[in-house]
């Protein structure tokens, strides 16, 4: 079994990841931001160093998802490799962030690995306002993160939603995270908990 949790910045994917890891057993698999050498440069200097941080973001995801393949394991997943090709690296160039001609050679780069990577078996999304995101983001004070703008994550949340309403590889299940809090709150988590547990 293979769970990837997806979402916005700050909807909660790595800390729901650490928290059903822990509790069904299964091996986590984090987005490489800690080790990502691109991501101060990328929030102070968007439009040099997109395409840096994007393709650095596509290696990673396609590492792991090389590794995954074998499906001897169950896994769960922070973020997946459509979330950058769907997602970020359109966002960023439709805001004149990256050029087209980065833009290009990135999706012919990812159209020549996805036919390597098979979809999670289930993608948990979460989905969440900008006011909670803001907050949430805020609260977790990560420095590179402090640049973040609305606009950026308006724009994310809304790719977001066009790319959920017609995802099908996969079962999907969309939980709504404004008015929980699966990290502080026990009693949210069991219940978030229980949700997956009766998809898988």
């Amino acid at each position: 079994m293979r769970i990837a949790i997806s979402g916005n910045i700050g909807a909660g994917k790595t800390s729901l990841v650490k928290l059903i890891s822990k509790s069904l057993g299964y091996t986590p698999y984090y987005e490489d931001v800690i080790a990502n050498p691109y991501l101060d440069d990328f929030y102070n200097h968007m439009e040099r160093w997109s395409f840096n941080l994007q393709i650095y973001f596509l290696n990673s995801r396609f590492k792991h998802a090389l590794e995954m393949n074998d499906g001897k394991k169950n896994i769960i997943q922070d973020r997946t490799i459509y979330e950058d090709a769907y997602i970020f690296a359109p966002n960023l160039n439709a805001m004149g962030l990256m050029p087209k001609r980065d833009y290009e050679n990135y999706l012919s780069l990812f159209d020549t690995m996805i036919h390597l990577v098979k979809a999670p078996d289930l993608l948990v999304y979460l989905e969440s306002s900008i006011p909670n995101l803001v907050n949430k983001i805020h609260k977790r004070g990560r420095e590179y993160e402090k640049t973040i703008s609305i606009e950026y994550l308006s724009r994310l949340n809304e790719r977001y939603e066009a790319w959920i309403a017609n995802y099908n590889s996969g079962k999907l299940l969309k939980i709504n995270v404004d008015d929980i809090d699966f990290v502080e709150n026990k009693s949210d988590y069991n219940k978030v908990l229980e949700i997956i547990k009766k998809e898988i």
